[in-house]
């Protein structure tokens, strides 16, 4: 009797485990109809425009510090541009570099990302526009990653890379600008970042442009989202974890 009771058991599992994965199928399914049509798997297609804006939540090891400070879950981003045929993320990373589109992701949280365009592209990016937006970062290219967030043109980093080439193009303000004072610094994560960066000589009033600035900013429109289809998948994948648990822990006792 018992066995039977197990064997019966097994089964009811087993078909619940089955139903989350077709239903986690038709979400991911719908979720790709309603988010864009523009990226298939990790491969975009033409719809990405050069200049659009790409953000995300990285791996690296000041992401946590600075989704503290700044309330929002986006610490890195760059600008998406095709070349040869390709497309690339100029980043300013260590060093200032252009990273493939597919490898840059990989950085990321579940892979996930935020893509952003302005709201008249079609008339502010020319040809003539991208290709400074180009130039901007060629003459960058290879400066060193700015850990203090200066904002001088010797060091460089992402949002500021972001910010510079969209004003010193089309003059346009992509976000609003603060000084390091506006952050929230009163967490233990965030004060061993600033401790370990300034020491007692922290430059309150240095100008500065977060990643979650740009994204907020107003001129936008969004061109792709992918961080809800992530949390479906991250959700499905703790589901069916805790089933398999469940069961191991019922046979066997």
């Amino acid at each position: 009797m018992r066995t039977k009771k197990l064997f019966l058991l097994f089964l009811i599992l087993t078909g619940i485990t089955i139903g989350l994965s077709f239903n986690t199928i038709r979400v991911n399914t719908i979720s790709k109809i309603n988010i864009s049509k523009k990226v298939i798997g990790n491969t975009p297609e033409s719809s990405f425009q050069s200049g659009d804006v790409i953000f995300q939540s990285s791996n690296s090891g000041q992401s946590l510090a600075i989704k503290l400070a700044t309330k929002s879950v986006y610490t890195h981003c760059g600008m998406l541009f095709e070349r040869n045929g390709k497309w690339m993320v100029l980043e300013a990373v260590e060093p200032v570099c252009w990273t493939p589109f597919e490898t840059w992701i990989k950085r990321g949280d579940n892979d996930a990302y935020l893509v952003k365009r302005l709201k008249n592209a079609d008339s502010l990016l020319t040809k003539e526009t991208i290709s400074s937006m180009i130039e901007h970062g060629n003459t960058w290219e290879g400066l060193h990653y700015d850990v203090y967030f200066g904002w001088d043109d010797e060091r460089m980093y992402c949002s500021e890379l972001v910010w510079k080439i969209y004003y010193r193009t089309l003059q346009l303000e992509v976000g609003r600008l603060q000084q390091l004072s506006d952050f929230d610094l009163s967490h233990p994560e965030v004060q061993k970042i600033v401790k370990q960066r300034y020491g007692e000589d922290i430059p309150w009033n240095e100008t500065v442009i977060s990643p979650g600035e740009i994204a907020a900013w107003d001129g936008w429109i969004t061109v792709e989202n992918t961080y809800s289809k992530s949390l479906v998948k991250n959700k499905f994948k703790n589901n069916l974890y805790e089933l398999h648990f469940e069961m191991f822990f019922v046979l066997k006792f």
